[in-house]
Protein backbone atom coordinates (compact mmCIF):
# COMPACT_ATOMS: atom_id res chain seq x y z
CA UNK A 1 0.00 0.00 0.00
CA UNK A 2 1.34 3.54 -0.91
CA UNK A 3 1.71 6.17 1.81
CA UNK A 4 -1.11 8.00 0.62
CA UNK A 5 -3.66 5.04 0.47
CA UNK A 6 -2.42 4.42 3.62
CA UNK A 7 -3.21 8.26 5.01
CA UNK A 8 -6.80 8.22 3.55
CA UNK A 9 -7.06 4.40 5.42
CA UNK A 10 -6.12 5.71 8.66
CA UNK A 11 -8.09 9.09 8.23
CA UNK A 12 -11.69 6.74 7.78
CA UNK A 13 -10.45 4.55 10.72
CA UNK A 14 -10.22 7.75 12.29
CA UNK A 15 -6.84 8.09 12.97
CA UNK A 16 -5.22 11.39 12.24
CA UNK A 17 -1.42 11.58 11.14
CA UNK A 18 1.06 14.64 10.45
CA UNK A 19 4.75 14.61 10.08
CA UNK A 20 6.28 17.23 13.11
CA UNK A 21 8.86 19.60 10.74
CA UNK A 22 12.39 21.16 12.08
CA UNK A 23 12.81 18.30 14.95
CA UNK A 24 16.87 18.28 15.68
CA UNK A 25 16.75 15.67 18.48
CA UNK A 26 14.52 13.11 20.41
CA UNK A 27 15.55 12.28 23.76
CA UNK A 28 14.61 9.04 25.90
CA UNK A 29 15.64 9.14 29.34
CA UNK A 30 15.79 6.02 31.89
CA UNK A 31 17.43 6.24 35.00
CA UNK A 32 20.93 5.74 33.92
CA UNK A 33 20.74 6.06 30.50
CA UNK A 34 19.87 8.40 27.51
CA UNK A 35 18.63 7.54 23.80
CA UNK A 36 19.68 10.65 21.53
CA UNK A 37 18.25 10.17 18.02
CA UNK A 38 19.42 12.85 15.71
CA UNK A 39 17.72 14.13 13.07
CA UNK A 40 14.95 12.28 13.50
CA UNK A 41 12.02 11.86 11.10
CA UNK A 42 8.75 12.29 13.44
CA UNK A 43 5.30 11.53 12.86
CA UNK A 44 2.53 12.30 15.16
CA UNK A 45 -0.77 9.86 14.97
CA UNK A 46 -3.93 10.84 17.22
CA UNK A 47 -6.44 8.36 17.18
CA UNK A 48 -9.36 8.49 20.01
CA UNK A 49 -8.17 11.41 22.14
CA UNK A 50 -4.16 9.49 22.63
CA UNK A 51 -1.18 10.58 20.73
CA UNK A 52 1.21 8.45 19.34
CA UNK A 53 4.61 9.72 18.29
CA UNK A 54 7.05 7.38 15.69
CA UNK A 55 10.56 8.50 15.80
CA UNK A 56 12.64 7.13 13.03
CA UNK A 57 16.71 7.95 13.00
CA UNK A 58 20.32 7.23 13.85
CA UNK A 59 20.93 6.56 17.69
CA UNK A 60 23.21 6.38 20.26
CA UNK A 61 22.75 6.15 24.18
CA UNK A 62 24.64 7.99 26.55
CA UNK A 63 25.19 8.02 30.14
CA UNK A 64 22.61 10.10 31.99
CA UNK A 65 23.73 13.96 32.12
CA UNK A 66 26.63 13.59 30.28
CA UNK A 67 27.18 17.07 29.38
CA UNK A 68 30.37 16.82 26.97
CA UNK A 69 29.23 17.02 23.52
CA UNK A 70 28.25 13.60 22.30
CA UNK A 71 29.00 11.72 19.18
CA UNK A 72 27.31 9.07 17.34
CA UNK A 73 27.84 5.34 18.21
CA UNK A 74 30.46 3.52 16.02
CA UNK A 75 29.57 0.62 14.29
CA UNK A 76 30.61 -2.31 15.69
CA UNK A 77 32.26 -4.07 13.24
CA UNK A 78 34.44 -1.08 12.60
CA UNK A 79 35.27 -1.90 16.09
CA UNK A 80 36.27 -5.38 15.51
CA UNK A 81 38.06 -4.45 12.89
CA UNK A 82 40.29 -2.23 14.32
CA UNK A 83 40.55 -4.40 17.65
CA UNK A 84 41.70 -7.06 15.41
CA UNK A 85 44.24 -5.12 13.12
CA UNK A 86 46.04 -3.43 16.05
CA UNK A 87 45.78 -6.02 18.50
CA UNK A 88 44.20 -3.31 20.88
CA UNK A 89 40.91 -3.46 23.68
CA UNK A 90 37.73 -2.33 22.52
CA UNK A 91 37.73 1.08 24.75
CA UNK A 92 40.58 1.92 22.34
CA UNK A 93 39.07 1.42 19.64
CA UNK A 94 35.55 3.20 20.51
CA UNK A 95 38.14 5.83 21.54
CA UNK A 96 40.24 5.67 17.95
CA UNK A 97 36.88 5.69 15.98
CA UNK A 98 35.25 8.35 17.41
CA UNK A 99 38.26 10.84 17.35
CA UNK A 100 38.60 9.86 13.75
CA UNK A 101 34.69 10.45 12.62
CA UNK A 102 34.24 6.70 12.17
CA UNK A 103 37.14 6.31 9.40
CA UNK A 104 38.24 3.08 10.52
CA UNK A 105 41.34 3.27 8.38
CA UNK A 106 42.76 6.46 10.09
CA UNK A 107 41.27 4.80 13.75
CA UNK A 108 44.15 1.91 13.08
CA UNK A 109 46.75 4.26 11.76
CA UNK A 110 45.98 6.82 14.57
CA UNK A 111 46.61 3.74 17.00
CA UNK A 112 50.03 2.18 14.95
CA UNK A 113 51.51 5.32 15.35
CA UNK A 114 51.00 6.27 18.86
CA UNK A 115 52.66 3.00 19.90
Amino acid sequence: MNPRQMKQAMRKMGIKSEDVPDVEEVLIRTADREMVIERPAVTLMEAQGQKTYQVVGESFERARGQTDEVTPAVDEDDVELVMSQTGCDKDVAVKALTESDGQPAEAILSIMSSR
